[in-house]
């Protein structure tokens, strides 16, 4: 994956995006892509909290490269064999990663994103009737569904555990864009529906970018769902070519593992 680009920020977000934590934190948007047409991943760094507690809801993402898997083979990277041409190997932190061992396909390699929930029923009318994903594949005896917004889009797939999502301490979130005049609709059918709404729509500012609008929703199971105007977040979003130096620089820059060895203490643990 490529670094897309990276940002700084003094105060914790009012949308809760780097979780419920105040003080300085970073983000670092990483992908095969511009995020236009390109799933991608959110780095959040609160440079405050040494570690996070994991739930069980993330169950991981599967890309397809075999270039990936030959990385890992070179650098000696943990992996294990699932099946025939896949392995599952584990981020730091252990986010599980799927590896598709085949040549990066013509559209994004990131295939799927895998979420647990806790009643599939509930959960396929959730992301299909009130939110317009389409159901591509059930198995009623795996208890999973694969869906998507459309074909040529990295899919989500939802995994009923039998039991209680539990989302840990490390609060991820999954953002989709969408025209801005949608926002409120969106919003009005979750107040209709008695849905839970985290963040109503609200403006977030990133220093020297543009303002995008945001709305923060939670499915049954309490995964964060934001959908966020398309508009102003395709000028927000774009590839900043600075973003590896300014990444190396605020890296370089982060002393806060020797303020708190320098004070005798520990880093929180979330």
């Amino acid at each position: 994956m490529k670094i897309l680009r990276h940002e700084e920020f003094e105060e914790g977000c009012k949308a809760t995006c780097n979780g419920p934590y105040d003080g300085k934190w970073s983000k670092t948007m990483v992908g095969f892509g511009p995020e236009d047409d390109h799933f991608v991943a959110e780095l959040t760094y609160n440079y405050g909290v040494g570690e996070y507690r994991l739930g069980n809801d993330f169950l991981g993402l599967t890309l397809q490269s075999s270039q990936a898997v030959s990385n890992a083979k070179r650098l000696n990277w943990p992996l294990t064999q699932v099946e025939e041409s896949l392995y599952m190997t584990e981020a730091p932190g252990g986010y599980r990663f799927y590896l598709i061992d085949k040549e990066l396909p013509n559209c994004d390699p990131v295939q799927k994103v895998s979420l647990a929930v806790s009643d599939l029923p509930r959960s396929i009318h959730y992301w299909s009737a009130l939110l317009g994903m389409k159901v591509i594949e059930k198995n009623e005896d795996k208890k999973i569904a694969l869906m998507g917004f459309s074909d040529n889009q990295c899919k989500l797939e939802l995994q009923d555990i039998g039991g209680a999502v539990d989302h840990g301490t490390a609060f991820g979130r999954i953002a989709f864009a969408c025209p801005r005049d949608q926002l409120p609709d969106i919003e009005a059918l979750m107040k209709k529906e008695k849905q839970k709404i985290l963040t109503p729509l609200v403006s977030l500012d990133t220093p020297g970018k543009a303002t995008v609008e945001v709305i923060i929703l939670a499915d049954p199971d309490g995964h964060e769902i934001c959908f966020v105007g398309d508009e102003a977040f395709r000028q927000l979003s774009a590839v900043d070519p600075k973003g590896n130096k300014l990444l190396d620089e605020a890296m370089a820059a982060d002393k806060s593992d020797e303020w708190f060895a320098k004070h005798n203490k520990q880093k929180a643990s979330a």
